[in-house]
């Protein structure tokens, strides 16, 4: 339910007039915001703090310091491509974030309080009192008030989970997974993704996967491999380096770790295996949407570049927006 605001009432009282008209002048100046609709309602529960958070409330609330937005991002199960970018582009996009006024910060994961912790401390994701809210819904429940979509034949008890997460693979119920699969391949001569080069070297200073992509020297990348690719080592985003990052998710996190990080019986049958995800940015003192994006297929993730530039930089100049800044 929303919250409103009670109509301010003159009070009786002795005073003087004036003084009871400023109190009504107050009283009527402060700001109240609703919750944030679609989520009112809707609680994750905190991991490391076993609390249910609403979160209507939590992305309508004031939080820290100058910030002046909120946002959250609705993850699918952890071991899913889309909740392993969700999560390896907080890690990288987090300082560029806070530097624009972003205070809450919540990634909500279609998984139990063990596995969500066990997905962020693969992809090394901050999740302290100054990192990003870990928040745990296992039937995806959040995810489904927001509108995410459901994926392909969504309302089919009869049909395996399985097959039906095989069909999306080639487009079904989910339009944009072949487009995002493939763009992985070709590259992108215009738009950067920097967070692919910060991943990597996350997997690769951890052991996970081979060092032949980047060179690295006391954990930073001295040479990125994919930029010297003749005619289009010079692109914002290089062929293949996005769908070699791809692969590894699979074969070193989803597949590797998959006893850790899969959805349980109940979690299947409330149908998290086949459900996207999505995330939205609010300002705090308005309820404004400010950014708002539902997955349209597996690996079609929110481009956080996109969500900078939504969001104009609080003071001063941008900080750099590697994780380790």
């Amino acid at each position: 339910m929303m919250r409103s605001c009670a109509h301010a009432r003159s009070p009786r009282m002795s005073g003087p007039p004036l003084a009871v008209l400023l109190a009504v002048a107050v009283v009527a100046v402060l700001p109240c915001v609703a919750a944030y609709a679609p989520l009112s309602g809707s609680s994750a529960t905190s991991v490391p703090y076993a609390e249910k958070v609403d979160l209507g409330s939590y992305l309508s609330e004031a939080s820290w310091g100058p910030s002046r937005y909120n946002m959250v991002v609705l993850g699918t199960y952890a071991a899913d491509f889309n909740a392993i970018e969700y999560a390896q582009r907080l890690r990288y996009y987090l300082p560029a974030l806070r530097a624009r006024g972003v205070g809450r910060i919540g990634l909500v994961l279609n998984a139990g309080a063990p596995a969500a912790s066990a997905l962020a401390a693969v992809v090394d994701l901050p999740v302290d009192d100054a990192g990003v809210d870990l928040l745990s819904d296992p039937g995806g429940a959040c995810g489904r008030a927001f509108g995410v979509g459901r994926g392909w034949k969504s309302d089919d008890p009869d049909t395996s989970p399985y097959l039906k997460l095989f069909g999306m693979l080639f487009g079904l119920g989910a339009w944009a997974t072949l487009p995002a699969v493939i763009g992985g391949y070709i590259g992108n001569p215009w738009t950067a993704q920097p967070w692919i080069e910060d991943a990597l070297a996350v997997g690769q200073g951890a052991g996970r996967w081979p060092d032949t992509a980047l060179e690295m020297s006391d954990g930073e990348v001295v040479e990125n491999k994919f930029a010297a690719l003749p005619l289009v080592g010079g692109w914002k985003r290089r062929p293949l380096e996005l769908a070699t990052l791809r692969l590894q998710n699979m074969i070193d996190i989803s597949i590797k770790k998959w006893d850790e990080l899969a959805p349980d019986a109940e979690a299947l049958d409330a149908g998290v295996l086949t459900q996207l995800g999505g995330c939205v940015v609010v300002e705090a003192a308005t309820g404004k949407v400010i950014y708002e994006w539902k997955d349209p297929g597996i690996c079609a993730v929110a481009n956080f570049e996109n969500i900078l530039k939504k969001l104009p930089l609080q003071t001063g100049d941008e900080t750099p927006t590697a994780a380790s800044a």
